[in-house]
C-alpha cells in the first residue's frame, strides 16, 4: 500500500442484518437510519465504519439498537442503496479491526473458581 488508506477492511462475510427504519433526504446527503441487533451494535461506534450491503460507510450516530449513516446522492445512485426503502432489509458487516482488538484484549487465564478453592482462597 502506498499513501492514505480510505474506508475499512471488508471480508465479505456478513455479520447480520438490519432494517431501514427511516430515510431522510437533505441538500447533499441522504440519511439512513438502520435498526439492528446487539451483536452488531457492540462494534458500531460514531465515526467508525460499517458495510451496508457491501458499501463501506461511516457511522454518523450510534444508539442502543440503531445507527445512522449519511450518504452522498452519487453513492446512493451508483449502489444498491438506490433500490432500498423504509422497511428494507440490509446485510451488515462490522469493521474487522474491532473484532481483532476484542479478541486480543480478552484476558486468558487458567484460573478457575475450583482451583482457587482447592488452594485455600
Amino acid at each position: 500500500m502506498n499513501g492514505r488508506f480510505g474506508g475499512h477492511i471488508l471480508s465479505g462475510h456478513i455479520d447480520g442484518t438490519g432494517r431501514i427504519i427511516s430515510i431522510q433526504k437533505e441538500d447533499n446527503a441522504v440519511w439512513y437510519n438502520i435498526k439492528t441487533e446487539a451483536k452488531i451494535m457492540r462494534y458500531i461506534i460514531e465515526k467508525g465504519s460499517v458495510a451496508i450491503d457491501g458499501i463501506s460507510l461511516t457511522v454518523a450516530k450510534a444508539e442502543t439498537d440503531r445507527f445512522s449513516v449519511s450518504v452522498i446522492p452519487h453513492t446512493v445512485r451508483e449502489t444498491a442503496l438506490s433500490q432500498k426503502s423504509i422497511g428494507s432489509s440490509v446485510n451488515l458487516e462490522n469493521d474487522v479491526i474491532g473484532k481483532y482488538i476484542e479478541k486480543l484484549t480478552q484476558e486468558q487465564s487458567n484460573i478457575t473458581k475450583e482451583s482457587l478453592l482447592r488452594n485455600g482462597f
